[in-house]
């Protein structure tokens, strides 16, 4: 069963995994970082005036001039417009390089989901995926840009100020900083928690959406039940337990911060005490202990900001976490390494022994089939509910991989062909027919991007659809609403039609292309898909018999494989299983 990697991933892990995508701007980071420098001046330096004006205050008060506070002024005032300089960069440049990697991260996010099969999506929530590339990769962005300024402010800060304080007085600087390790520790522990309740945070916000996406685009459904209230009652018990899933996450990250907090009064008091013995015995002067103080509260206040951080930190991780969970997931089918492009030159199909069972329930629907569908005929698929019609025709393109035996075109296996040629060679008309917001024009384009609008005028004449398009407000360029909904099922299945028109394949699968329509439309359609059909080996799946009654040949697919086959005429003639499905006799009677 293919569905998305859900493991647990180390940090350490997700930030090497991650670390691509941040070089790929290592000029800009670069940059970004040196500003992030820059802006530690004022607080590196602020301390030393402050101690030089204190000392000189109090030992050499002659050399208080207006002069030298003047000059230590000035140099703060410059180092301030070169702080302000520097943050502009990284606030303007620095997010617009998270924006970057989000970006890149999106693509190949969409990237990796399109080349997924189908049964990764018959096992996941749209609703999820949708969370996974938009929501969590937005936090990604601020994580790509603060991440690496913070701790590295944060690094230059501590750096700075133990070297510095370590002049000042080496053992009341290690007495400090013994109490840094025990921070560290217990952030380490609490963080963990932390962390999974951001994750449970994600995957419950993805519950969210999927759930409202499904009851809004059956909306139409719930309103015939008149379920409105049960639908409510639904989203309520999900919010409920997104309440409490984010209640959980906000008490352990307010357990960090109190943990962090008390550690910071640990330090201060520690400071107080040892800096006023320090003092007592002479073995600091005030300036120094000014200094020290403020150098001290410096970097009390950058490990209170990366703790302030860390919520940012484990949302961004998170984000990663969950975008390589995607990234990890198998591509089922793929070319194979030595594929080569498919040359359909005849159009016949071969099922050589297939055997198929459904990865994710392993349930068989197709056991040894042999099937040999001739060049250019018209062969059509009938059978009970269950029996493996649609599955045998999705196997041709590859929607799914046969468990044993192989499929072929024209003698090619096609495990052995390009993806894109095989796909390129297939038209597909299905009963649930699919039409993408937009233009009647651009829907019908999606079977040929490149085509002119002549062709793609042509390919609806071909279809019966030119005649309802012209008489849309804009014509071609009506707009079709979500998922067409502004377009009857008949009006739909036609623009279906001439997709496949213009995309002019060489093979045609019609899955229930009828089943769903009025009779007036489905005799429209009909006469659209027999125009198609022609000099196309064609594969049709239908409900309706009268729809293939002028088929080449009639395949009757049961639980046992193929029961009957023939004509029309001479399937009737046999009074089997055909014989029964055509005149509504229940196949246990």
């Amino acid at each position: 069963m293919t569905q998305t990697v859900n493991r647990h991933y180390r940090t350490g892990e997700l930030l090497k995994r991650f670390a691509p995508y941040l070089m790929k701007y290592r000029k800009l980071l670069v940059f970004d970082l040196f500003c992030a420098a820059l802006t530690t001046l004022c607080d590196i330096v602020l301390p030393r005036i402050m101690s030089t004006l204190t000392n000189t205050a109090m030992y050499n008060a002659a050399e208080l001039t207006v002069s030298l506070v003047m000059k230590l002024a000035a140099l703060y005032a410059v180092l301030r417009i070169i702080d302000a300089a520097a943050y502009y960069f990284m606030s303007s440049q620095g997010h617009i390089m998270g924006v970057y990697i989000e970006t890149d991260m999106r693509t190949d996010a969409f990237d990796h989901l399109e080349r997924l099969s189908d049964s990764y999506y018959a096992n996941t929530k749209i609703g999820q995926i949708m969370g996974r590339i938009t929501s969590d990769l937005f936090d990604v962005t601020e994580f790509a840009h603060h991440c690496p300024e913070e701790f590295f402010i944060a690094g230059i800060k501590i750096i700075v100020s133990f070297i510095i304080l370590c002049q000042s007085s080496v053992l009341l600087t290690v007495i400090i900083f013994a109490c840094i390790p025990f921070m560290i520790f217990a952030s380490i522990k609490l963080n963990r928690r932390f962390r999974r309740a951001t994750k449970q945070q994600r995957v419950q916000i993805g519950e969210l959406n999927a759930q409202v996406e499904d009851s809004l685009l059956g909306e139409k459904v719930v309103k015939a039940f008149t379920a409105e209230e049960m639908e409510i009652e639904k989203f309520a018990k999900g919010n409920e337990k997104f309440k409490e899933i984010k209640k959980e996450r906000y008490y352990a990250m307010a357990n960090y911060s109190m943990s962090t907090r008390l550690f910071d009064g640990l330090m201060y008091v520690t400071t107080i005490i040892a800096g006023g013995l320090f003092l007592v015995h002479e073995l600091i002067n005030p300036g120094e202990l000014v200094a020290y103080i403020l150098y001290v509260t410096t970097m009390i206040a950058t490990i209170r900001r990366i703790v302030e951080f860390a919520e940012q930190f484990q949302s961004g991780i998170t984000g990663i976490e969950r975008f390589l969970e995607i990234m990890d997931t198998p591509v089922d089918i793929q070319d194979a390494p030595d594929a080569v492009p498919l040359e359909v030159k005849e159009g016949r199909i071969t099922f050589d022994h297939v055997t198929f069972e459904y990865p994710d329930d392993h349930n068989r629907v197709l056991h040894d089939l042999c099937l040999d569908i001739r060049p250019g005929e018209n062969l059509a698929l009938v059978g009970e509910s269950g029996g493996g019609k649609t599955t045998l025709s999705s196997l041709i393109p590859r929607f799914y991989d046969t468990t044993e035996g192989s499929i072929l075109i024209d003698g090619q296996n096609v495990r052995d062909v390009t993806l894109k040629s095989l796909r390129s060679a297939i038209g597909v008309v299905q009963q649930d027919v699919y039409l993408f917001s937009g233009t009647v024009l651009e829907n019908i384009a999606y079977g040929k991007p490149d085509a002119s609008r002549e062709e793609i005028i042509h390919a609806a004449k071909l279809a019966g659809a030119d005649t309802f398009i012209n008489e849309l407000p804009a014509g071609y360029d009506s707009y079709v609403g979500e998922r067409g909904v502004k377009l009857s099922g008949g009006q739909k299945q036609r623009i279906s039609i001439a997709r496949v028109f213009l995309k002019n394949p060489k093979i045609l699968l019609l899955d229930e292309a009828t089943s769903a329509l009025d009779n007036e439309s489905e005799i429209l359609i009909e006469n659209s898909l027999a125009d198609l059909s022609v000099g196309r080996t064609t594969l049709t799946i239908a409900h309706r018999l009268t729809t293939i009654r002028n088929a080449d040949r009639i395949i009757v697919l049961g639980k046992n494989g193929i029961e009957e086959e023939g004509n029309h005429e001479s399937l009737l003639a046999h009074k089997g299983t055909y014989w029964r499905l055509w005149n509504g006799i229940a196949s246990n009677a």
